[in-house]
């Protein structure tokens, strides 16, 4: 007690909570025993973000703080509160069981985020920064990509609809070939003819300039991708979008992750136990990150169509009576692991820099070395530009240049 009679609370120790908007947040706080202590409402800027911690400071000594949305409303508090020493643990929302007991406000959600630390239901570490500019740029590429999808149906329900002399002329082309075609048009006829025309090449254009934009955009990511994780960027079947989706899920900081299992249940790759009494079984998991989970199964199906082992490893599968799902199902899990490895461990990834330039001081072409190993010319390229790992072929590869 101090000489004032009140309780001393400099060195209690307290829990936080925040619950994150667009422009504020509001912070609780509640004693080890679970009480609440006070709450308040700050800013989203430089100044609130400083004012939050001090506050919580104020209040006692800090064990950690609980907080929703540490990658997307919450990331400037987060980044504000780990510069200052603190403790940031990410809080899901509450169940709808709960909230439909004790209701919602902030100051009930900044509490629940406080009890949820306490109590140790939530421990989950939030994302750093080091994936932030690989979402910006996925997020750009995939919304390049749909819109460019939005646009070449928005030309496929012109055509239909169109008069009979454009829908035949037009309609019989497909791909880059009516797209370009269109962009070289020169509207002219009567209003109708030059309305329907002078709409399908400004559609086309939009297409071409949407294409560009997302080739650019993927080329920064595979770029990104490989210098965040070599290893994983260099893995059969993982290409710059895969790669990076599986990074923005996982986040840069890997010691998040403590198992190959614990990043399995976060891609919805990991069986879910559905047993009861005497009924012993496990279900198909539908939670966790469903794009990661279409990463995954985006590899598996390159692998099963390319992959030398993984056809043999599905062969093996098939004659054991599985079916097609339950064998995608057990791939995924085996790549959910090889991914762990990859976001945990430094892979090392073979040089093959070397590869193109002996090829070209021996005046071998991509289709002799392509004939040789029985292979698309496409294949060796990618091999040489190290945009697909494959290292029995490579090494292979390197033998024969040698040799040659």
């Amino acid at each position: 007690m101090t000489a004032a009679g009140t309780t001393d609370t400099a060195h209690e120790t307290v829990y936080g909570g925040v619950d994150s908007h667009k422009d504020t947040i509001h912070v609780a706080v509640v004693t080890d025993q679970g009480s609440h202590v006070t709450d308040t409402e700050f800013p989203t800027t430089t100044a609130g973000f400083a004012a939050a911690v001090a506050f919580l400071n104020a209040h006692g000594i800090v064990a950690a703080v609980g907080l929703e949305g540490t990658s997307s409303y919450g990331l400037g508090f987060t980044r504000a509160a780990r510069h200052a020493g603190l403790t940031v643990v990410e809080v899901n929302r509450p169940d709808r069981a709960e909230r439909r007991r004790i209701g919602k406000s902030d100051p009930i959600d900044a509490y629940a985020a406080a009890r949820a630390v306490l109590s140790g239901r939530a421990a989950a570490a939030p994302k750093d920064d080091t994936v932030s500019g690989i979402r910006a740029l996925h997020n750009a590429a995939r919304s390049a990509i749909k819109a460019r999808t939005a646009t070449l149906n928005q030309i496929g329900h012109i055509l239909i609809t169109a008069p009979d002399s454009i829908r035949a002329k037009y309609r019989a082309l497909h791909g880059k070939a009516q797209t370009d075609a269109l962009a070289r048009l020169r509207p002219t006829g009567d209003q109708l003819h030059t309305a329907v025309l002078t709409a399908l090449k400004s559609l086309a254009r939009r297409v071409q300039a949407l294409t560009t934009e997302h080739n650019a955009l993927t080329a920064a990511l595979d770029a990104a991708v490989t210098q965040e994780n070599p290893g994983l960027r260099a893995a059969y079947g993982v290409g710059p979008d895969t790669g990076a989706q599986l990074l923005i899920t996982a986040g840069g900081n890997p010691d998040r992750l403590r198992t190959e299992a614990s990043l399995a249940a976060l891609c919805g790759a990991a069986p879910v136990p559905a047993s009861s009494g005497k009924t012993n079984r496990h279900r198909l998991s539908r939670g966790g990150d469903r794009a990661a989970n279409a990463a995954l199964y985006r590899i598996t199906l390159v692998r099963m169509a390319s992959d030398g082992r993984t056809r043999d490893y599905v062969a093996r599968q098939t004659e054991a009576g599985r079916t097609k799902k339950e064998i995608i199902r057990l791939l995924k899990r085996a790549i959910a692991r090889e991914v762990f490895r990859c976001l945990t461990t430094a892979v090392a990834v073979p040089a093959i820099a070397d590869l193109r330039p002996a090829r070209q001081a021996k005046n071998i072409t991509l289709t002799a070395a392509a004939h040789h190993f029985n292979v698309w010319p496409a294949v060796i390229s990618c091999i040489e530009r190290g945009t697909r790992r494959d290292d029995t072929l490579a090494n292979a590869y390197r033998d024969w240049l040698t040799a040659a």
